[in-house]
């Protein structure tokens, strides 16, 4: 999963979204270096990684990627499947528009920055990216499926180890309505999951 669907699981669990989008920068463990509840969204966003990498809907979806691409092709399917929750929106949240759910967690997160800046020592990196995430409407965006394909050409060009990624669009275009099929499946195993594991945590 990607930006907007972790950000939508955070708030279908009721759980901290900027701890959630941390979860893509904060290494190691991070009780101690952030607030409580800070420190159950990154867990929980380690958790919807690593159960969404073991459904066997991955792994359905992997095998409609060639050999060579296998090791990339969950890069590319965390991209895809913002596309599939921001295009199939109302049918997985009923939190409103997409627009509306974007406008109420970007005033989120920046509050809560505020509010811990001056205590927390966040990641350069994560700065950084969620301000052009807000700045450039990235989430809305992922409706369109070329703006899918634009973002893997680009992650391809950070370095050599990572050049073939943009080969992964074409088997997205070729076998979309079974990858949007298999999101259908997935998804909602991951909401349930995710709801699972935060109440756990919480009680502990």
């Amino acid at each position: 999963m990607n930006f907007l669907a972790h950000i939508h699981i955070a708030v279908n669990c009721g759980s901290d979204i900027s701890g959630n989008l941390l979860g893509d920068f904060a290494k190691g463990d991070p009780s101690g270096r952030y607030p409580d509840d800070i420190v159950q969204g990154i867990k929980l966003h380690r958790f919807v990684d690593g159960y969404t990498d073991a459904h066997p809907c991955m792994k359905n979806a992997k095998c409609l990627f060639p050999q060579h691409l296998r090791r990339f092709a969950p890069i590319a399917l965390d991209m895809f499947w913002d596309h599939c929750l921001a295009s199939r929106w109302s049918q997985f949240s009923s939190q409103g528009t997409l627009s509306d759910f974007v406008t109420s967690a970007e005033c989120n997160v920046r509050e809560r920055y505020a509010q811990t800046e001056k205590n927390v020592n966040y990641p350069e990196s994560y700065v950084r990216v969620t301000e052009r995430m807000w700045q450039y409407n990235w989430l809305e965006s992922y409706a369109r499926l070329e703006v899918i394909e634009l973002a893997l050409e680009r992650m391809s060009q950070r370095s050599r180890r990572m050049a073939k990624l943009a080969e992964c669009f074409t088997y997205i275009q070729q076998n979309y309505d079974e990858l949007m099929d298999l999101f259908g499946q997935l998804y909602p195993d991951v909401l349930e999951a995710s709801e699972e594991f935060f109440h756990q945590m919480k009680i502990k």
